[in-house]
């Protein structure tokens, strides 16, 4: 897999512009966050497969705290998905490929 087609990493000024449209899911994580570390080839596994459908993007806390605190991450790994700039689900914990598409799944 090429680093093109890895999710991208936002910050507070790409959010507002990446989440406005269509089915976005946002993963807000942080290096020190083992589980997060461990999600993070699953997303992009998942992001292999439904990237046509929705659009994958992450933010790492630490760096954009004001996000962080917009949507009150307390535990991470934590997922958002939006469409057309709204929250329409939250998954938070560590999940296998798996369950995540079958959450994602619903939404397509």
């Amino acid at each position: 897999m090429t680093n093109n087609d890895s999710v991208p990493e936002l910050t507070n000024k790409e959010f507002e512009e990446f989440t406005k449209s269509g089915l976005v899911f946002i993963d807000f994580f942080a290096e020190w966050c083992m589980p997060c570390v461990m999600m993070a080839p699953v997303i992009d596994e998942i992001n292999e497969k439904l990237k046509k459908k929705i659009k994958f993007g992450k933010v790492n806390i630490g760096d954009n705290e004001s996000l962080a605190r917009k949507f009150n991450i307390s535990s991470i790994p934590n997922f958002i998905l939006f469409k057309d700039g709204k929250v329409i689900e939250q998954f938070i914990g560590a999940m296998d490929a798996e369950e995540l598409e079958f959450k994602l799944k619903k939404f397509i």
